[in-house]
């Protein structure tokens, strides 16, 4: 009984370490120089024939190839290829969750409806076989977002090339999610209610609700604190100006609403989240400094009245507005549908917003939003040289091809489950 039951673990153990994801690379030892590719640097900027050189996981030169400068260490080839800064995710619940089916993999929000104290972080999974998957379209960094309540918890921002969530970490607890109520409910069919959209009758309750709740934690740091209260202890950095408030909410009455009472309430460092609308309310937006961080492109209007294309077109209006907007991944398979985040900005593009504005959506807008900018965003001197080789446009499904992918100046491995599928059955078919 006893040698069946080692052998059960060691074999437990074998097939675990078969399936898990790959073992990260390591550290930066030797130099790179990237000559020939066309860079997108992520700040609208475009280098033909480009020369990027990195060294210690840092970039050390961004310029033309013309320039008469020593290469550094391994000198790759990229001419007729793309250069890319690696895409940043916002919003998101990646290493949450993995199964969505499956009850005990699934770790993305608590019981309870005010919880600003639970930080995602330590729930983040690295070894999330969902989370391979984003790297060989170029995603290599996301928000860790909880969901649920009223005030969901904390997020933080990662890498998608580490051992544990220390390792994974570029940014801990970088601001705190707040649900704001719906101003319209749908009514329940099931209890023969008319199914159509009216007027939510508990709105203001929720807004009440919410008032009340931070007016508490207010009055509790500035007491004592002779009891410590951990929910209200979370909040102080959204209080003081030193984390960011972001506010799920649509709607041109929600998002004005949000944006007023959270101000009353000393909130200003605010990020509004989803923002169906928002291109009605630009003029508060852009007065108070508030970013957007958008949803996918690819959904229906939210109202009958709306053009079929607005979600397309919604990005273009809020930039000329003057509002700096990110793209975030917030919806139905979202951990899965996260590796199409680039061609959800590429929709953005077709749609006005041009190329290299939207690339910057999930580049250097989303670094600045999350407060990651003075590491990565962009391809420039002294940032992490987080950044990928694409045979063709990274916006566009039929060509981005990845041939190399760098991580913090370690380069990484573009094999997943998926790719090992795809080359096995391939092979099978040729045959």
């Amino acid at each position: 009984m006893k040698i069946n039951l080692i052998y059960g673990l060691l074999c437990f153990l074998f097939l675990g370490n078969i399936v898990a994801q790959q073992t990260p690379a390591p550290k930066q030892t030797q130099d790179y120089s990237i000559e020939g590719a066309t860079a997108h640097l992520g700040n609208g900027q475009v280098i033909e024939n480009s020369l990027i050189m990195f060294s210690n996981g840092k970039i050390s030169f961004v310029g033309n190839a013309n320039m008469k400068i020593a290469r550094q260490g391994t000198v790759i080839n990229a001419k007729e290829k793309h250069v890319y800064p690696g895409f940043i995710a916002a919003n998101s619940s990646l290493g949450l969750a993995e199964i969505d089916a499956v009850r005990a993999t699934r770790d993305v929000d608590e019981v309870g409806s005010m919880l600003p104290h639970i930080r995602s972080i330590i729930a983040y999974n690295t070894e999330s076989k969902v989370i391979e998957s984003m790297r060989p379209n170029g995603v290599f960094m996301a928000q860790i977002t909880p969901r649920g309540g009223v005030i969901s918890g904390t997020s933080s921002v990662v890498q998608f090339d580490a051992w544990n969530w220390e390792d994974a970490t570029l940014k801990t607890d970088d601001g705190v999610h707040m649900n704001w109520p719906n101003s319209f409910s749908r009514g329940r069919w099931w209890l023969g209610e008319d199914p159509g959209l009216k007027p939510n009758k508990n709105y203001q309750k929720g807004i009440t609700k919410i008032k009340e709740y931070i007016n508490n934690a207010k009055a509790y740091l500035k007491g004592n604190k002779s009891s410590k209260i951990l929910p209200y202890d979370a909040l102080e950095g959204v209080l003081n100006g030193s984390q960011k408030m972001f506010v799920h909410v649509g709607g041109q009455k929600g998002i004005t609403d949000a944006v007023n009472t959270l101000k009353e309430l000393g909130i200003n460092n605010i990020v509004i989240v989803h923002g169906q609308e928002a291109e009605k309310v630009a003029d508060l937006l852009k007065k108070n400094n508030i970013p957007v961080i958008l949803e996918r492109a690819h959904r229906l209007p939210n109202t009958e009245d709306e053009d079929y294309d607005l979600p397309f077109r919604s990005a273009k209006i809020l930039s000329d507005a003057g509002i700096l907007i990110g793209l975030g991944m917030e919806g139905d398979m979202e951990r899965m549908s996260t590796r199409n985040l680039p061609f959800y900005a590429g929709t953005y593009a077709a749609y006005g917003l041009g190329k290299e504005k939207a690339l910057q959506l999930i580049t250097q807008n989303n670094a600045k939003i999350l407060g990651i900018d003075d590491k990565v965003g962009t391809l420039e001197v002294g940032k992490d040289a987080t950044l990928f080789i694409s045979k063709g446009d990274a916006l566009d499904m039929r060509t981005n091809i990845l041939t190399d992918a760098f991580i913090q100046g370690r380069k990484i491995s573009l094999e997943t489950h998926q790719t090992k599928l795809w080359k096995r059955y391939s092979n099978k078919y040729k045959k």
